[in-house]
C-alpha cells in the first residue's frame, strides 16, 4: 500500500523500521538481528525517499548550466545575421545595425532569465534535501537505539 500522499517521508521510514522489527520479534530472532533488520528496512525506505526528493534536481542543474549557452548561441546567430544584412547596404550606420544586435541580445537575456532561477532553485532544493537526509539518518539511529532498548527489556 502506497501512502505517499497521506504520510510524510519520515513516517514512512519509521513505519518500515517498526514493521520489520515487529515481524522479526514474532519470529523469535535475537535482539541484534531484530534491530539490524529494522535498520536495513529503514535504510531501504530512506534511499527510496531520497531518490524521490532528488528526482528533479538534475533538470534544474541542466537548465542552470545549459541556458546561458543557448542564449549565447542565439546572440551569436543574431549578430551574424545583423552583419550579413549590412553586406547589402552601401553605407553602414549604427541605426542599421542596432536593431539586429538588440534583438540578438534578447536571446542572452532569455537564457539568463531561465538560468538564474534554475541555479537558485537547485542550490536551495539540494541544500534542503541534504538537510532532510541528515535528519532521516539521525532519526534512524535514534529509533534503532530505542528499538534495541525495547528488545533488551
Amino acid at each position: 500500500m502506497n501512502h505517499r500522499h497521506t504520510i510524510g517521508s519520515l513516517e514512512r521510514v519509521f513505519e518500515a523500521g517498526y514493521r520489520e522489527f515487529a515481524k522479526l520479534r514474532q519470529s523469535g530472532t535475537d535482539v541484534s538481528d531484530r534491530v539490524d533488520g529494522a535498520r536495513r528496512a529503514m535504510r531501504a525506505t530512506f534511499q527510496r525517499e531520497m531518490d524521490f526528493l532528488e528526482r528533479h534536481l538534475a533538470f534544474l542543474a541542466s537548465t542552470g548550466s545549459v541556458s546561458p549557452y543557448v542564449g549565447l548561441f542565439g546572440t551569436v546567430w543574431g549578430i551574424m545575421h545583423a552583419f550579413r544584412n549590412l553586406a547589402n547596404v552601401q553605407q553602414a550606420t549604427l541605426a542599421q545595425v542596432a536593431p539586429g544586435i538588440a534583438e540578438a541580445l534578447v536571446a542572452t537575456a532569455i537564457g539568463l532569465f531561465a538560468a538564474i532561477p534554475a541555479v537558485v532553485a537547485y542550490n536551495r532544493y539540494s541544500h534542503d534535501v541534504e538537510r532532510l537526509g541528515n535528519r532521516f539518518e539521525s532519526f534512524m539511529e535514534e529509533f534503532s537505539n530505542i528499538l534495541h532498548r525495547q528488545a533488551v527489556r
